[in-house]
């Protein structure tokens, strides 16, 4: 018998090798790797640089809005100021022409007085603000026009002549149709000024999204990290977080307090300003009606309708003010029923005697004593506004500045936690 042939042996293995997509696979997911690295660095180093140039932007935008806010309020006292200057000079000339003759030498120097002052003011307004400027030479032509007029007034007044009440009227509507609408035109433009800048220095809180986001955008950020790497923290975003956390707390806090501020004196001293001041000027529109209603003997029924509706306009912003303002106001008011009592009663004379009079208690005594509150309430209350403003303004722009500091500092943070876990691909 013939013996089987063994099977032959079977070929060895060949080893398995890689084939080149595999590779380039692994090579392509070992890149990819530190490019997503880079692009989340980028991320947070984007979030802090945001927090940087918006906190210093807007800071600075509130700085620059409560510091115009502060100039236009100046501004606007002085022109108030121009305008209470002129009423008050009319209204002393009115009460002096009722003495007849040589008016009082105390009256006479108030008028001089009220009106140098007036005319300096309207220096001082245009030279403050060049578009203010540009409204203010026909109220200069209409000062020098009535400060005429009065003269010729006081000239005929003085020979006895009747003429002289006409010039009188006439100086005296000179001034309400010419002179005062061009400072109200003033007037109306800073209040507008003001305004704008309070609602500019309001919205600076907006730049706090800004900081939200940022703040989420890290933590996003450090939540794929820690999956990535397999390390719950890296120091460096945590101190960046930390910072931008009490830098956002820090910006927000002081804007805040910016905002604030404007709010607050928008309705606290620079409201009290401008409410005593046009009370005040209204209240010289009264006694200069009072006068005239007195001028015409019996036929100035429109100058008494027209003291009632400045009594009452002025009467009604004082409420808001409160205090000593409102008590002298409220005081002189009172005693023009006398007056009224004496003229209607057919005491005229008696009547100017006590419109004319500055016996403590008289009606001129009452006047004066209210008008040096009024004054000293302005002057005070706008000196109050301007600094409040000017302190949150330095402290907005503190702000501003400690917010770059800040962004800077976490960004460079965020670039120190990612610089160990890019090397490790390296």
């Amino acid at each position: 018998m013939t013996p089987t042939p063994a099977p032959a042996p079977a070929p060895p293995a060949r080893p398995v090798l890689a084939t080149p997509a595999a590779a380039s696979a692994r090579t392509g997911r070992l890149r990819r790797t530190p490019a997503r690295l880079r692009l989340a660095a980028a991320v947070a180093v984007v979030a802090c640089a945001l927090v940087a140039v918006g906190g210093l932007l807007v800071g600075l935008v509130q700085a620059d809005a409560l510091r115009s806010a502060a100039d236009d309020t100046a501004q606007q006292v002085r022109t108030l100021d121009v305008r209470n200057d002129l009423v008050a000079a009319d209204a002393t000339a009115t009460n002096a022409f009722l003495v007849g003759g040589r008016e009082p030498v105390a009256q006479r120097e108030r008028y001089d007085v009220s009106l140098a002052s007036a005319t300096s003011g309207l220096t001082a307004v245009a030279g403050a603000d060049q578009s203010d400027a540009g409204r203010l030479p026909g109220v200069s032509t209409s000062v020098a026009t009535y400060s005429g007029l009065v003269e010729q007034a006081r000239a005929n007044n003085r020979q006895g002549f009747p003429v002289g009440a006409a010039y009188l009227e006439t100086a005296s509507q000179e001034l309400r149709a010419e002179a005062l609408p061009g400072l109200d035109e003033v007037v109306s433009a800073n209040a507008s000024s003001v305004t704008d800048a309070f609602q500019v220095a309001g919205r600076a809180t907006l730049v706090l999204l800004v900081v939200l986001v940022a703040l989420v955008a890290l933590v996003v950020v450090q939540v794929w990290l820690a999956s990535r790497t397999h390390r719950r923290l890296n120091l460096g975003l945590v101190l960046s977080t930390v910072v931008l956390l009490v830098a956002g707390f820090l910006l927000g806090s002081n804007l805040d307090g910016g905002s604030r501020t404007a709010s607050d004196v928008q309705d606290g001293a620079y409201g009290q300003t401008v409410a005593v001041a046009r009370a005040y000027s209204l209240a010289n529109d009264a006694k200069a009606a009072e006068s005239f209603t007195l001028i015409k003997r019996g036929s100035g029924q429109a100058y008494e309708e027209s003291y009632q509706a400045s009594v009452d306009a002025a009467s009604e912003l004082l409420q808001g003010v409160g205090g000593q303002v409102q008590t002298t106001f409220d005081a002189w008011a009172a005693t023009h029923d006398e007056i009224r009592g004496l003229d209607d009663g057919g005491d005229w004379d008696g009547a100017v005697a006590l419109a004319t009079s500055s016996e403590p208690g008289s009606p001129n005594a009452q006047f004066d004593a209210f008008a040096q509150e009024a004054q000293t309430a302005t002057a005070d209350s706008s000196v109050q506004a301007r600094s409040d403003l000017e302190h949150a303004a330095s402290a907005s722009e503190r702000t501003a500045w400690l917010a770059l500091v800040a962004g800077l500092l976490a960004a460079g943070a965020a670039v120190w936690g990612f610089a160990p876990r890019l090397k490790e691909y390296r």
